[in-house]
């Protein structure tokens, strides 16, 4: 029972220690961060577009209503 009780403090050691480990690397956090930041991006970039053709929309509109139809 004695090498029983042994194999299983080993098994229960690497267990615990596998966990740890995948807990402490940092490669999904980093995959994370870069997401969000993407994602950050984006939004800006989008924004901007919707900004910027409403306006150049609009300044079209105001250049075609000044010449008289031909």
């Amino acid at each position: 029972m004695d090498k029983m009780t042994d194999c299983l403090t080993l098994f229960t050691a690497r267990l615990y220690s596998g966990a740890l480990s995948v807990f402490r690397r940092k490669e999904g956090q980093t995959l994370v961060e870069y997401a969000l930041l993407l994602m950050l991006i984006a939004v800006v970039i989008i924004a901007a577009v919707a900004i910027i053709g409403q306006k150049t929309c609009n300044t079209y509109s105001n250049i075609a209503s000044t010449f008289p139809n031909s």
